[in-house]
């Protein structure tokens, strides 16, 4: 009887500064995996993705959250990069969270990401720009949410496809593979983007954002697109990409109060420096005090208002100031990880 073979990819981050990227490989075993334990520990070389030496390359991928694959693969695996000594390694943001309290943290990433067509964004006409912001945010039809043509219009095989058919393609493998995708759509730039994607934990969460990232990558791949989620891709009056990060604690869902919540955000005043060292690269580029940020060196908050450090939703208020807050500051390519480990630092302090 022949064993059926198994497709485990094995997917974690690299060693580059000041973000990591995503690797992959894939291992091929003879049963299907129905727990962690059963997903066998793997060996990389570290020298190639800057997290070793050459005369000793070998670095440890230690499996912690398994994944069903939308992919030609049968289970995607998300690992944590350890020494060969059984200790995490330097580049390992993950392992320095040490609270993992799915009760307590609720953490919900919207993440902002351009779709790149030969260097430039879906849609964008090759030379010049399109027209101004206004109609693309939520848009419909080809014009406000990019499209490209692949082969000869005249000849037969020619076929079209929009940042429309990609998004939704992603969307669908995340809730494939089992992520917590809550919604997506067009963004306020053409070509622009956003999902936002949850999880109850610090941890948790942030395996979520990582996956839902490279599930995009993947699926971008397929159409021959790149995919930009730096904190300012167009240069000029165009929005930036966030990851603007919502998150709540026991109190602020089931107790509350105006006077509670304000303290919250007080206490992110006088750290706000040092979260901002934690929330990506290169952000400066966005938090201008323009297109619905604050200025990188203020720090402010204020109900409903997305041009501040902090928003406190709407809706909070109207529901006895109950619910969660918004991070505005974090970038497009914030790690998740050390978000969400500075946000629960300053709240535990």
């Amino acid at each position: 009887m022949e064993i059926k073979k198994n497709k485990l990819e094995y997917v974690w981050l690299d060693g580059y500064k000041p973000e990591p990227t995503l690797r992959s490989k894939i291992k091929i075993i003879d049963r299907y995996c129905t727990n962690l334990l059963e997903v066998p520990e793997w060996g990389f070389d570290g020298s190639s993705t800057q997290q070793a030496q050459g005369s000793d390359s070998d670095c440890v991928l230690k499996p912690v959250r398994l994944f069903d694959s939308p992919f030609n693969s049968d289970q995607l695996v998300l690992c944590e990069v350890y020494n060969a000594d059984g200790t995490p390694h330097i580049s390992n943001e993950r392992a320095k969270i040490t609270n993992e309290n799915q009760k307590e943290y609720w953490f919900g990433f919207e993440q902002e990401y351009t779709f790149i067509d030969d260097d430039r964004p879906l849609g964008w006409p090759e030379t010049g720009t399109p027209k101004e912001q206004g109609d693309y945010y939520c848009g419909v039809g080809t014009a406000n949410v990019g499209r490209k043509l692949i082969g000869n219009a005249n000849r037969v095989g020619a076929r079209m496809f929009t940042g429309r058919d990609i998004m939704h393609e992603h969307i669908s493998n995340c809730l494939k593979a089992g992520i917590s995708i809550h919604g997506t759509n067009a963004e306020v730039m053409l070509g622009q983007w956003e999902y936002q994607v949850f999880g109850r934990g610090a941890k948790k969460a942030s395996d979520n954002a990582w996956m839902a990232r490279y599930l995009l990558y993947r699926t971008a791949e397929k159409y021959g697109i790149d995919v930009n989620i730096e904190p300012k891709p167009i240069k000029g009056n165009w929005n930036g990409n966030g990851m603007h990060t919502n998150f709540s604690t026991n109190k602020m869902r089931e107790e509350g109060g105006e006077d509670y919540i304000k303290s919250i955000c007080e206490k992110f005043k006088p750290v706000h420096k040092e979260h901002i060292t934690e929330y990506g690269s290169k952000n400066e580029e966005r938090l201008t005090g323009l297109h619905e940020t604050q200025h990188i060196d203020t720090f402010s908050y204020g109900v409903s208002d997305r041009g501040a450090s902090i928003r406190i939703p709407l809706a909070m208020e109207q529901n006895g100031w109950k619910g969660y807050l918004e991070d505005r500051r974090p970038s497009g390519n914030a790690d998740p990880y050390r978000v969400v480990n500075r946000i629960v630092t300053t709240l535990e302090n």
